[in-house]
């Protein structure tokens, strides 16, 4: 099977404090994009494998797709460790980038082998799997836009937000996630009573924002600085996605956005010109294609 795993954007993060499980609680409004990896799911003889061409993907057990499949492999009750299936991903979005790569990979293997090892299985032993794995592995089972809390394994479904257009630009260096929370524990946060975006802010979509953004700023004013390029160059809206180390801007005209793609591209950083998926583009691309 042939199945697509999309990328997200963090239109809006709040980190609304550390947990005592070490995690912290956020408010988070999370977007699908069009940037997408593939993933193929083969069914053959042997241990369960997964394998990329980029050299920097890590390997079976030490990648978040191995675990996402050994953990549904125990749910369904499946003794020893899982075989007879080989997973091959063709990376297109940036590790360390805060855009969910691994996350997104890991839940569309998740539908892969559910659909090869337990057709039967309700769709809850999946997400219960998925929210065990990964805190973004959640929303990528679901897709559009969504409003996810706690760790960021709760979700809730938003009215999609309307079509826009997509510069990202990424730098030649990523971000781990936990380097970010920590610099965010570590830094002189002002007080704010603002912990969740406001209640109209697809009309305002300039008031959004990323609270990890201002520690990683202070780590890496480049970041901060492609913020900047992206508002002048005509974006609704710009920030970093994620713990980062990606920015995106959002654009309503094509041609503003690629007239801006342009302008803001510079030494050492990548770019790339997409748009947002609502949740129906991403069950259409789910749904698997077979391979022969």
């Amino acid at each position: 099977m042939r199945l697509y795993a999309p990328a997200k954007i963090n239109l809006d993060l709040r980190v609304l404090g550390r947990r005592e499980d070490r995690f912290h609680e956020v408010r988070t409004i999370l977007q699908t994009i069009a940037l997408r990896d593939v993933v193929v799911v083969a069914a053959r003889r042997g241990p369960f494998t997964v394998r990329s061409r980029m050299p920097a993907m890590p390997k079976d057990r030490d990648n978040l797709v191995w675990v996402a499949g050994a953990a549904l492999w125990r749910a369904l009750e499946r003794s020893g460790t899982p075989n007879g299936i080989a997973v091959t991903i063709s990376k297109r979005i940036p590790s360390e980038a805060g855009l969910g790569g691994a996350s997104s990979d890991a839940a569309t293997t998740l539908r892969g082998l559910a659909r090869l090892w337990a057709p039967e299985a309700a769709d809850a032993v999946v997400r219960e799997v998925a929210a065990i794995v990964g805190s973004d592995v959640p929303f990528f089972l679901e897709g559009g836009t969504v409003l996810a809390t706690g760790r960021g394994e709760q979700t809730r479904r938003l009215a999609p937000l309307r079509k826009h257009w997509v510069v990202l630009a990424v730098p030649a260096f990523g971000i781990s996630t936990p380097r970010a929370y920590h610099w965010w524990d570590t830094s002189k946060r002002p007080s704010t009573t603002a912990i969740a975006a406001p209640r109209k802010w697809r009309q305002r979509l300039d008031l959004l924002c990323n609270d990890l953004e201002q520690p990683v700023v202070a780590r890496h004013p480049e970041i901060g600085d492609m913020v900047s390029r992206l508002l002048a160059s005509g974006a609704e809206s710009a920030a970093m996605s994620g713990s980062g180390s990606s920015v995106f801007g959002l654009f309503s005209s094509h041609t503003v956005a690629v007239a801006a793609r342009r302008r803001v591209r510079c030494g050492g950083w990548r770019t790339w010109l997409t748009q947002t998926v609502g949740r129906s583009e991403c069950a259409r691309l789910a749904a698997p294609s077979r391979i022969d």
